[in-house]
C-alpha cells in the first residue's frame, strides 16, 4: 500500500495528499502517517513545498471530517436513546447514560473536537459524536480545522526533518495507535464492570 501511495503523491502532488487524506478520514485504516510525512519527504527535496502539503492535508481531512459529521447526524440523540432502551442492555447502556454523554459533549465538544483530531486511532472518528450531539457547523469546521492544521504540520514538519527515513514516523504513530485504542478498550471494560457491580 506505501508504494502506491507514494506514486499517488508523487504523481498528482497536492491533489494526491488532498484526495489521499479525504479517504483517510472517511475509511481511517489508510495510514495518515505515512501520507503527509511523505508529502514533508518531498518537500525536503524541492518538489513540494511544506506549506502546500500542510494546506492539502488539512483541507482533504477537513472535507472527510464533514462527511463523518452528517453520519453522526444521522445517529440523532432520540434515535441513540431509543436504541438503548430496545438494545442496550447487553453493553449495560441505557437512554440515561446517552443523554449524560450528549450533555457532556455540549460542554466540552469544542475541546473534545480540536484535541480529538491530535489522538491517533480516534482522529477521524471524533467527527460522528460532533454530529450526533449536533454542534453547529461553523465552530464544527473551526475546530477541526486547527486541530487538523496543527497535525499535518506536525507529520510533514516530521517528515521533512527525518527525509528519507520518513516512513520510521509511521512505524511509531501507528504503536501509538494501538496504544490508544487498547487504552479506549480497558477504559470501556473498567466501566462495565463497575457499572455491573453497581447493578448487583
Amino acid at each position: 500500500m506505501n508504494e502506491w501511495i507514494r506514486q499517488l503523491v508523487v504523481n498528482m502532488g497536492y491533489v494526491g495528499l488532498a484526495l489521499l487524506t479525504f479517504v483517510e478520514n472517511v475509511f481511517p485504516p489508510l495510514p495518515s502517517e505515512v501520507i503527509l510525512p511523505l508529502g514533508g519527504f518531498l518537500a525536503s527535496q524541492g518538489r513540494l513545498t511544506l506549506a502546500g502539503v500542510v494546506l492539502a492535508g488539512t483541507a482533504g481531512s477537513l472535507m472527510g471530517a464533514v462527511v463523518l459529521y452528517y453520519v453522526g447526524r444521522w445517529f440523532s440523540q432520540e434515535r441513540l436513546e431509543r436504541w438503548a432502551t430496545d438494545h442496550g442492555a447487553w453493553l449495560l447502556l441505557t437512554a440515561n447514560d446517552v443523554q449524560q454523554a450528549f450533555d457532556w459533549f455540549g460542554r466540552h465538544g469544542r475541546a473534545v473536537v480540536f484535541f480529538g483530531r491530535l489522538v491517533p486511532g480516534i482522529r477521524s472518528l471524533i467527527s460522528i459524536p460532533a454530529g450526533a450531539c449536533g454542534m453547529r457547523m461553523a465552530p464544527f469546521l473551526l475546530y477541526t480545522a486547527l486541530g487538523t492544521a496543527l497535525w499535518s504540520a506536525l507529520l510533514a514538519y516530521g517528515g521533512n526533518l527525518l527525509g528519507e527515513q520518513y516512513e520510521s514516523l509511521g512505524r511509531v504513530l501507528r504503536w501509538a495507535t494501538y496504544a490508544v485504542i487498547a487504552l479506549l478498550l480497558v477504559a470501556i471494560i473498567s466501566w462495565a464492570v463497575k457499572r455491573r457491580r453497581s447493578d448487583e
